[in-house]
């Protein structure tokens, strides 16, 4: 997947005491009693649900940052809580900010984006003579597909409780919630019927009608199962693909682009507009309980040392797992809702490697320059052990029978070709995305250091094959299993979508039927993390999809300010009940 020459996308760079500090610092960040709203986790969707101003990149000045694809969320809607005069905290357990969206030294001198390392995605663009006739029609056919679906991630799904179980008035209401959905029927017309078999097939028959290169088909292919414990050979594997072509970055549809600094510098540029605006974040605090009134309304958050702090709204930038069947009571929550939380898919295939290396891969196909300065393909993600289906689909069997993939498929990228701060003169950072690993190893063995390094040492021996020499030019590594997944970054079963990305937990099911639209059982209580609708790679859309949605139980509390409250909201941009307009803040 080649970058373009604009893939670099500048952000606030990381500093070791970034904006966002200073700012909660200066204003007297110290934790207070209480606020309006408090957000479980500072990954970057919880970071968004406190940001308060759009970002604008040409406002920033050469060498800053620009949020870049973050564009339709952060721009267009950012902004709710601050927005709306709600004092906001933010709790997260970690030392650093950010979620899985962080920038750390793990190799002294060498800056990696441990987890998350792209912004949004990019469709494969395909520099050569296979198939060219082919290719544009190809790319025209599911960006129509994209551009039917891309209006349902901007929007709340369709509101089937309602629909369902609502007042005649609420029905009525809850209609609304169908435009999307005709929107994208509009756009697909009489072709309905093909877009449907390529969301519901699997996607080497889909690749099959479009291709006879083995090389082309499996390159493509791996956007489908990237990140999924699925097979191309499994139905639905399309759809996955599908998501990775949607994003955009700087007009460019289906375009990623790393950030400068590495992934930490979004997340510090997202968090430095909230503190700006008066929002506090807190980092080593974690959240061990939603507290719940004997109404049945949320009342706050407890922290790990015992603190209670109250709040009107909690949103919970973590998983569903986490949030409702270890964060909240459980006997405010239906028995049937619980259960379909616990049954929920986590299962990842992804072992994250991040590689310090002293010098740049030297690849057969495309030896380095003699002075080795990074060339074309170095700004690519380069995918390897993916020459045809046949190997991605064994690649999955292996995981599925418990073993680590004996040719493991491997997404290589190297940051520090297009952003040289992020390591030493010379030398370079190599992020390794590499799948498929299962979370329990054959017979429940669980894996161990021995078990992670003969892994790593398996994927640098596939690296070795296309790129000699590459072994021998590592000083460092940092190795990321499913288990460490989780309990660094607190992904479920180290599943970086909080849970999967199958046709059945997505949409209207995403996390549960009847409660996808981004509130659940208990008033007060929502989610804004990937676990909600739409999921997928970073793009803050789960947090700023629902609108000013999650706020219907909270009053502005400015003096002489409506109190006033609407049961749906004016713009139609969410599924529910939202502010009225406000007498004091207009609002």
């Amino acid at each position: 997947m080649p970058a373009s020459g604009r893939g670099l996308c500048r952000a606030v760079a990381a500093s070791p005491f970034p904006a966002w500090r200073r700012a909660h610092t200066e204003a007297g960040g110290g934790l207070k009693p209480e606020y309006d709203a408090v957000v479980i986790g500072a990954g970057h969707n919880g970071l968004v649900a406190v940001s308060t101003s759009p970002i604008d990149p040409t406002s920033l000045a050469p060498g800053r940052v620009a949020l870049s694809s973050l564009g339709r969320s952060v721009k267009k809607q950012a902004a709710y809580l601050q927005r709306l005069g709600v004092n906001t905290a933010v709790f997260e357990r970690r030392h650093v900010i950010g979620g899985a969206a962080v920038t750390e030294e793990i190799v002294p001198g060498f800056k990696f984006s441990r987890a998350s390392y792209l912004l949004s995605l990019l469709r494969p663009q395909i520099y050569t003579d296979l198939e060219l006739k082919v290719f544009p029609r190809y790319e025209e056919f599911m960006h129509r597909l994209a551009l039917a679906i891309d209006p349902l991630l901007d929007a709340a799904p369709v509101d089937m409780a309602a629909l369902q179980r609502g007042s005649l008035l609420q029905r009525i209401k809850s209609l609304s919630t169908l435009k999307p959905l005709l929107k994208a029927g509009r756009i697909l017309g009489a072709q309905l019927p093909e877009y449907y078999e390529v969301l519901t097939a699997p996607i080497t028959k889909v690749l099959d009608q479009w291709f006879e290169s083995e090389p082309l088909k499996a390159t493509l292919a791996t956007d489908a199962v990237i990140g999924a414990m699925t097979s191309p050979r499994t139905p639905g594997s399309g759809y996955v693909l599908l998501h990775h072509v949607m994003g955009g970055l700087e007009g460019m549809q289906g375009a990623w682009g790393y950030v400068q600094g590495g992934m930490g510098a979004l997340s510090d540029a997202i968090a430095s507009s909230a503190t700006t605006h008066g929002a506090s974040i807190f980092t080593e605090k974690t959240v061990v309980k939603v507290q719940v009134n004997s109404e049945g309304c949320v009342q706050g958050v407890v922290l790990e040392d015992g603190t209670e702090v109250r709040s009107k709204v909690v949103l919970s930038n973590t998983s569903p797992q986490i949030t409702f069947l270890k964060l909240t009571p459980q006997e405010w929550l239906p028995e049937k809702f619980l259960e379909k939380i616990s049954q929920l898919d986590t299962r990842s295939p992804v072992t994250k490697i991040n590689v310090a290396v002293d010098r740049l891969p030297s690849f057969l196909a495309a030896p380095n320059a003699p002075r080795g300065h990074p060339l074309p393909h170095h700004q690519c993600s380069i995918h390897l052990n993916c020459e045809d289906t046949l190997l991605l689909h064994q690649a999955f069997e292996d995981a599925m029978d418990g073993l680590p993939s004996h040719r493991p498929m491997i997404e290589l990228c190297i940051p520090s070709a297009l952003d040289p701060t992020l390591a030493p003169s010379g030398c370079h950072v190599v992020s390794l995305f590499t799948q498929y690993t299962p979370y329990t190893l054959a017979g429940g063995k669980a894996w161990d250091e021995r078990e992670r390094d003969a892994y790593a040492d398996r994927v640098f021996d596939c690296i070795e094959v296309y790129a000699p020499g590459f072994k021998d030019s590592v000083v460092g590594r940092d190795i990321l299993t499913p288990p460490d997944l989780e309990r660094i970054f607190g992904l479920p079963g180290g599943n970086i979508f909080h849970c999967a990305m199958s046709l059945d937990q997505l949409y209207f099911a995403r996390p549960v039927p009847l409660h996808s639209g981004y509130r659940c059982p208990l008033q007060g209580l929502c989610l804004c993390g990937s676990g909600a609708h739409p999921a997928g790679p970073p793009s803050a859309i789960e947090t700023v999809g629902c609108g000013p949605g999650p706020f219907p139980d909270l009053w502005c509390g400015k003096p002489g300010g409506s109190q006033d409250l609407l049961n749906v909201c004016p713009r139609r941009r969410c599924d529910g009940s939202c502010w009225a307009k406000c007498s004091a803040c207009g609002l």
